[in-house]
């Protein structure tokens, strides 16, 4: 029996809990209880793909996009990092040829990683290092308007809390007004799910009483019902089952992770903090899996998770090769011993950058396969009924290109968006990244204040306008 989330919170609140169909009562009414509201996650990736293209080290292979435009199949993203994503192919729109405009932020990280959500030009021309976006990001803007009672979206980071850009840098409320992350993803978890610091007697009594058992909270009822004496045997046995089918999924669609990632919550230390790519990596998976309980909940219809600073230059990821460290990712990206363009050469570092491109892609999986985990009372996912997408703001390293910068898209938000494809945006090199964030914010409900769906997100001097290549 499926158990649609919003039906089991608000058994744990109380509020009476749908039955099994008991052949001896007749099948209850129906009752309207659809699926979760559209949302979005946006996952960041800094310092561009290993694309195919020429450097230092010479002409490098293609290790990133699917070999052909259409359907995606095993072989078509075969020794390509997209093939971590296997699982998930038919769920999945890779979308190319996303192009963000050449504002003069003095830096091509500061282009791209404060562009990347906000679709907006610099405060100040030429600053550089020093840089802030002008206005408002669209996960910013998703929670604003679609959140309950307009509370925040989420925004969570992993990695050095400083660095190029000043670490934390991809989130805005508007011009020049950054947001501070979750960068602990406990303190993340125990802020959803209440704790105790600070907080009144009352609610910690109510916290409390959300935490117990939907099936000790309708105890009474159940019992009164298993007394009737119309009913049969195998009613009853479906009464039974019901209880303990509520009692598994009670951790599952609740607002309270399982003990399991509870103790591994608790055990991260500083982890979310260190230079060991390992560290950051297992913190990111566990800011998705709060990430994934907060949608999962309701409590948030946007988040957004950033690894490691404007140009990650702290992170070493490791080579699977050697078992050893790589030199820093900027480093990495650059193909040069340097956060600059001078600096020796690092050998065999295209392959290192796919392999931290490998390694991002399999922490995507990791939130495609928890939101995978909560069904819905249609059969569908809590993936099915947002979009995930996994970016980048650089199409490839060594030239900090702002053309054909990857967005990985999962989910259809609830069959809005088309899935299973490789897709290439047309207009040649014109500039589409701002409409690609306007498709993506209407698609989850954002809308304009005549009530048209969102298509003017972003600096008010790019082309307006939906993608409707993105379309199902």
């Amino acid at each position: 029996m499926k158990l649609g989330r919003r039906l089991v919170l608000r058994g744990a609140f109380g509020a009476t809990l749908a039955l099994p169909f008991l052949e001896s009562l007749g099948r209850p009414a129906a009752r309207a209880d659809g699926e979760a509201p559209a949302y979005a996650v946006f996952f960041r990736q800094a310092n561009g793909v290993a694309t195919a293209r020429s450097s230092v080290l010479g002409d490098e292979p293609e290790r990133f996009w699917p070999r052909s435009l259409g359907a995606l199949t095993a072989a078509s993203v075969a020794d390509r990092a997209l093939d971590e994503l296997t699982p998930h192919l038919s769920k999945l729109l890779v979308v190319g040829n996303v192009n963000m405009q050449s504002f003069d932020y003095g830096d091509g990280h500061a282009r791209g990683a404060l562009q990347c959500l906000t679709g907006r030009g610099p405060t100040v021309n030429g600053a550089g290092g020093s840089s802030e976006a002008a206005g408002e990001s669209i996960d910013h803007r998703i929670g604003r308007e679609l959140n309950p009672d307009g509370r925040d979206s989420w925004f969570m980071y992993a990695g050095r809390g400083s660095g190029w850009l000043g670490g934390p840098c991809i989130s805005y409320r508007g011009a020049a007004d950054r947001r501070s992350p979750f960068h602990d993803p406990n303190e993340a978890y125990r802020n959803l799910v209440g704790g105790d610091a600070g907080l009144s007697a009352e609610a910690q009594r109510q916290i409390a009483e959300r935490g117990r058992s939907v099936n000790d909270l309708v105890r009474t009822q159940l019992s009164r019902l298993m007394r009737r004496s119309e009913l049969s045997r195998s009613d009853k046995q479906r009464i039974e089952l019901h209880q303990s089918a509520v009692r598994d999924l009670e951790v599952r669609l609740s607002c309270q992770l399982d003990d399991e990632r509870v103790r591994a919550l608790e055990g991260i230390g500083a982890a979310y903090e260190s230079t060991d790519g390992d560290d950051v990596l297992a913190a990111t998976r566990l800011h998705m899996d709060v990430a994934a309980l907060a949608i999962a909940c309701g409590v948030t219809r946007s988040v957004s998770i950033q690894i490691g600073s404007g140009n990650d230059g702290s992170t070493r990821y490791r080579d699977p090769a050697t078992g050893e460290q790589m030199e820093n990712f900027h480093f990495l990206s650059h193909r040069r011993l340097s956060h600059g363009s001078d600096g020796a050469a690092i050998a065999n570092s295209d392959r290192m950058h796919a392999q931290v491109d490998r390694q991002f892609a399999a922490t995507f999986r990791h939130l495609l396969d928890r939101l995978s985990e909560y069904e819905m009372p249609s059969g569908a996912t809590l993936l099915d009924c947002g979009v995930s997408c996994w970016f980048n703001d650089l199409g490839s390293g060594p030239g900090h290109a702002r053309s054909d910068v990857p967005w990985v898209l999962a989910g259809s938000c609830g069959g809005a968006l088309r899935q299973g494809e490789h897709i290439e945006l047309g207009g040649g090199n014109d500039v589409n990244h701002n409409r690609l964030l306007s498709t993506i914010g209407a698609a989850v409900g954002c809308t304009k204040a005549d009530g048209s769906p969102l298509d003017d997100f972003g600096d008010p001097s790019l082309p307006r306008g939906l993608l409707d290549e993105l379309y199902a």
